[in-house]
């Protein structure tokens, strides 16, 4: 075997791949380098910061909030697809006027309350029993409770009196 050919096929390919060598070590790849991981530690930072954010609107409990920080900074990028999949589905601030609309409408159900004592009240009471507040209005006619928006008594037809506020002198 002739070592010549070798060698030059050899040299050959020097420098093909020199161009390439000479490219990974100009101050451009460097340069390209360098702001690319720059970039890529601010996204790492952003997306660790919106877990965070979103963590703390969706877990009250502190320890479980610090995992959920912990994992949206490790593994990188995984970590908040990971807790994106098992996050709870709900914000608190949801949870909480969800369960307020709950508590109304059960108290809606339970009847009338006194808006003074919060007792118990009938619908056909005209006055709390309890704290003796003015619940209704009397009919003038029939002596029926009215309801405020009424204009008139739905059982005589007797128009109803608005209270006129007292005037001062």
């Amino acid at each position: 075997m002739n070592p010549i050919p070798l060698l030059q096929a050899q040299e050959e390919t020097d420098d093909a791949f020199g161009s390439v060598r000479d490219f990974f070590d100009s101050s451009i790849w460097l340069l390209f380098r360098n702001v690319s991981l720059f970039f890529i530690a601010i996204f790492w930072l952003a997306s660790a910061f919106w877990v965070y954010k979103d963590a703390k609107r969706r877990i009250e409990d502190p320890w479980l909030l610090a995992m959920a920080v912990a994992l949206g900074i490790f593994p990188p990028f995984l970590g908040p697809i990971i807790y994106m999949l098992f996050r709870p589905p709900e914000y608190l601030e949801d949870v909480r006027e969800r369960e307020l609309e709950i508590k109304a409408m059960e108290e809606s159900l339970l009847g009338e309350r006194c808006p003074v004592c919060r007792a118990d009240v009938d619908p056909s009471y005209l006055a709390c029993p309890v704290c003796t507040t003015k619940l209704k209005q009397a009919c003038r006619g029939c002596k029926a409770p009215l309801e405020p928006l009424w204009q008139i008594c739905p059982y005589c037809e007797t128009p109803v009196e608005t209270p006129r506020a007292v005037e001062n002198f």
